[in-house]
């Protein structure tokens, strides 16, 4: 298949290079010193203290790859808008997108009961740019269990875990899910389909809402947070008050927060995501986890103030180093 990664940082990188090395078409869209590099020596995968290269198209520019049967985005969500207004060269009439990215999704309520389908994340997608860009009739989510970085540009470390979950929103499960399901099983993740996507977003939510914010706020790695009694205790109170959310728009994660420590604890000693951006200086992903998890519990009607004090907290800290706007 002809497939397309929109940000090969990490997790889009690692998807990107394992797919090539699988047989496929595999093109990336980068920029800056990675793109530089991967152009020049191909992306490197480091895993399990073993290197492989992948060779595959590299730009910067969309409107050089052409149209694909499939176009993966995996940038973090305040790099959103810069992908609507640049994706549509790599669109045909049958080319499906995956969203593959932290956070709730622009096109949450787009297929719930709640709502009607009417409701719209304003926070997320002012003006319906994205809305209009990457309409929902061409989504499939990806839900992602697992670890990656970039130790240096052109370099992907594989680090833990090779799971991700895909379905289309609603709980319709077609060909083209199915086909990507296969394709990456085959690249050597633990891929699997879903017919309760939104769910799955909202069980990995549950810990990035909670766990990514804190650890930007206090420098500590995972482990360490779980080990705090008193920062556990703080993060258990807000995966407590997004489980509220989610249960009043109809989306039960059906877990424990303690639960959702232990699948935490078992990846051992990381840096969640956030924190791995404030340290390299990027902008940080703040709406996509916390500003949109509370417009959501607005239309719901629910009270989340432990989330709230975390939000203003998070969004300080980012905009006092220029890393929010």
């Amino acid at each position: 298949m002809k497939i397309c990664i929109y940000g090969a940082g990490a997790v889009g990188g690692l998807i990107a290079g394992r797919l090539a090395q699988s047989g496929h078409e595999v093109s990336v869209v980068a920029r800056g010193a990675h793109l530089a590099a991967i152009r020049k020596d191909g992306l490197r995968i480091l895993h399990e203290k073993k290197q492989t290269i992948a060779k595959l198209k590299a730009d910067s520019n969309p409107a050089n790859l052409g149209p694909q049967d499939y176009v993966i985005v995996a940038v973090k969500g305040q790099s959103l808008p810069e992908v609507a207004a640049a994706i549509g060269p790599l669109l045909d009439a049958q080319t499906t997108i995956v969203t593959a990215m932290n956070g709730v999704p622009w096109w949450f309520f787009d297929r719930l009961p709640f709502g009607d389908g009417k409701l719209r994340l304003a926070s997320l997608d002012p003006g319906g740019k994205l809305a209009r860009a990457m309409p929902t009739e061409r989504i499939v989510g990806c839900v992602i269990h697992l670890a990656a970085s970039t130790p240096e540009a052109g370099l992907i470390s594989h680090d833990m875990g090779a799971r991700l979950i895909l379905g289309e929103p609603g709980g319709i499960v077609t060909t083209r899910t199915l086909r990507l399901v296969e394709a990456l099983t085959a690249a050597g993740f633990e891929a699997q389909k879903s017919d309760t996507i939104e769910k799955d977003f909202w069980v990995k939510l549950i810990g990035n809402v909670s766990f990514n914010p804190v650890a930007a706020l206090t420098l500590a790695t995972a482990n360490r947070l779980i080990d705090d009694p008193y920062a556990k205790a703080y993060m258990v109170a807000i995966m407590r008050e997004c489980l509220a959310i989610g249960r009043a728009v109809g989306v039960d994660a059906d877990i424990d927060p303690e639960a959702r420590m232990d699948m935490a604890r078992r990846l051992g000693v990381f840096k969640p995501s956030t924190l791995q951006d404030l340290e390299a200086g990027k902008r940080l992903e703040i709406d996509g986890l916390l500003i949109g998890t509370l417009e959501i519990a607005r239309h719901a009607g629910v009270a989340a103030p432990y989330t709230e004090s975390l939000a203003g907290l998070a969004r300080l800290r980012a905009e006092s180093t220029g890393q929010y706007r």
